[in-house]
């Protein structure tokens, strides 16, 4: 199932994707919803975030085949960072390069959405607190993450979190799917979830124990191999396989 989160008439509600139409959803889209007779094309709404998340976790070197790309050993526990929830833009906007950023860089990556409140959840049990999946766009100021030595500032520039533009519901294998990113149509990023250092019920359980999620927080389960610079007027594209394709486009910063 598809959820997706949009703006009709100034009224911003949860629907169903079928095709390309949308079902406006009745109830809470993190426990029992209903499916109403009202519908649209997509083509009449504007796709939004498709959750607002209290926090976005992001993993640092999940990926084997971008460890060996960086000559760096195996983590012996997921790296973890936090972005800014309010970095998040919807599918079609655009990411903003900071007048004092040197290099800007896409990273695609799997969207973990979470279900419901989740306080050291056992790895068994973690799927169910999973609601499903989206794709996100860990974008990155890559000259303020070395001057640093900390991420916060270099991953939390607001529309540094590109993230949509659908929820797939939790009836996928999220550790067997094809990611890839294009920039201006060239292929930069191609892998499968396969390589995960640390899996998404391993991910889940480790924050859990660490920091209590919330429905709609956001875990962004880090990079496979092919990070690289973008620049102003690209366009770039995360396609994560049985999920969709988020697009966003890289403007300058307003004067």
């Amino acid at each position: 199932m598809k959820i997706a989160r949009f703006k009709k008439d100034d009224a911003v509600s949860y629907g169903i994707i079928e095709g390309n139409k949308i079902f406006r959803i009745t109830g809470y889209i993190f426990d029992d919803f209903k499916k109403t007779d009202k519908v649209f094309e997509i083509n009449e709404v504007k796709l939004l975030t498709p959750v607002e998340p209290s926090k976005i976790v992001a993993i640092g070197l999940n990926y084997k085949d971008h460890a060996r790309e960086l000559n760096l050993p195996i983590p012996q526990e997921p790296i973890l960072f936090l972005k800014a929830p309010t970095s998040i833009i919807a599918d079609q906007e655009s990411i903003t390069y900071p007048s004092c950023v040197g290099q800007l860089d896409y990273e695609a990556e799997l969207g973990i959405i979470i279900k419901k409140k989740a306080k050291d959840v056992p790895v068994k049990k973690a799927k169910e607190y999973i609601l499903g999946y989206t794709c996100t766009n860990d974008v990155t100021a890559r000259d303020l993450q070395t001057k640093d030595g900390q991420w916060a500032r270099s991953k939390s520039f607001n529309t540094f979190c590109p993230l949509g533009p659908f929820i797939v519901t939790n009836d996928i294998d999220p550790n067997n799917l094809d990611i890839k990113l294009y920039l201006n149509g060239v292929l930069k990023q191609s892998s499968n979830t396969n390589n995960f250092i640390f899996s998404v019920e391993q991910l889940v359980s480790f924050i859990s124990n660490i920091m209590t999620l919330l429905p709609g927080d956001v875990i962004s389960a880090g990079t496979p191999s092919g990070v690289g610079p973008m620049t102003i007027g690209d366009e770039v594209v995360v396609s994560i396989e049985n999920i969709g394709k988020l697009t966003n486009y890289v403007v300058g910063a307003k004067k």
